[in-house]
């Protein structure tokens, strides 16, 4: 058993010693391609991790020789599971305080390194280079070792390389984000070209909400906001918002006013109601709007109170402070009962 675990270790050693000396190979080699203070970096973490290696094989070794007699007890199989189990563990647990020892240091470039070429964790790398914002090079791993386009697109982006996260967004198929850049660099024929696009395809999904804020927020067209908020109006694609939010963009009291006027006059009666609680809204915002927003109401319940007598109820919302009203609309509720029971 005792042999076994020796065994172990003395591969492990001779195992690392080969690696070592490739790594020299390669550190030697890399002086023809970097500069020499990239090199000693390179050659400064090795030496580093190769002194935590070893302290780790000879701190179990000398736990091993003190176990010895009990490791008898318990057979070989498990002491050499628990040997290679310990080592690997506590070598690990040394790369993750080297990688947290360079962090406290603000050296985030000798952390991301630890993390992608000790620990083969490369988001945990990618994510380090940009928390410390090496956005450049974090935007490749996430690119070459991850394939994420996402995480790239918005390390390219803290980066000012626009151009990289458009190439990028196109290829997500992002339009709203791709006109937003677009609009950074001042670029606003692209700008408004992927807009429109993004502004079609809402419409067509019957998002007229939000097609009008990309046309009023992006595009600053006002008026092309409006168009197609009274579209979704008038064809009954979310009819209530697009009203509300109609009326909403209109900041003139006496044109307010005068819309909703107008466009009472065009409303079917189907759609009456809807207008109603679009009234609601209206009647709250302004004083001057009360006479306007009171009367329209009290004809569209006059209208519809003998298929709906529940209607009735709506007569509060236009007459807050008048308790009087409260009380016909119980008389008016009581009577019609009776009239029902009769």
């Amino acid at each position: 058993m005792m042999m076994n675990k020796q065994k172990f270790i003395d591969k492990f050693i001779a195992a690392f010693m080969l690696l070592a000396l490739f790594k020299v190979i390669g550190i030697v080699t890399q002086l023809f391609h970097e500069s020499f203070w990239s090199v000693v970096g390179t050659l400064g973490i090795f030496l580093i991790v190769a002194f935590i290696i070893l302290l780790v094989i000879t701190s179990l070794k000398d736990k091993e020789q003190n176990n010895r007699n009990s490791a008898g007890r318990k057979g070989s199989g498990s002491s050499s599971f628990y040997l290679e189990n310990s080592l690997f563990d506590r070598i690990r647990s040394k790369y993750e305080e080297l990688a947290e020892k360079y962090i406290a240091e603000n050296d985030y470039k000798k952390a991301a390194r630890v993390y992608m070429n000790l620990l083969q964790d490369n988001y945990r790398g990618a994510k380090t280079l940009e928390n410390g914002g090496f956005y450049n090079e974090a935007a490749v791993v996430y690119l070459k070792k991850l394939n994420n386009k996402s995480d790239a697109a918005t390390c390219y982006e803290k980066a000012k390389q626009y151009k990289k996260a458009i190439d990028l967004y196109k290829e997500m198929e992002q339009k709203e984000k791709v006109g937003d850049l677009y609009k950074e660099i001042n670029d606003l024929k692209n700008a408004h070209h992927y807009y429109q696009i993004v502004a079609d395809d809402y419409t067509i999904n019957n998002q007229m909400v939000k097609a009008s804020l990309v046309y009023r927020k992006k595009m600053e067209k006002a008026e092309e906001a409006q168009k197609v908020l009274l579209k979704g109006w008038e064809e009954d694609r979310d009819a209530f918002n697009c009203l509300n939010n109609y009326f909403a963009n209109i900041f003139d009291v006496k044109k307010l006013e005068f819309e909703i006027k107008h466009l009472y006059q065009k409303t079917p009666t189907h759609k009456k109601i809807t207008y109603l609680e679009a009234l609601k809204y209206e009647f709250k915002k302004d004083p001057e709007l009360h006479t306007v927003t009171r009367n329209i109401a009290y004809e569209i319940i006059a209208e519809k109170v003998a298929t709906r007598s529940e209607i009735v109820n709506e007569l509060k919302y236009f007459n807050p402070d008048d308790e009087v009203i409260l009380k016909d609309i119980s008389r008016f509720k009581t009577g019609r009962n009776k009239m029902f029971r009769n």
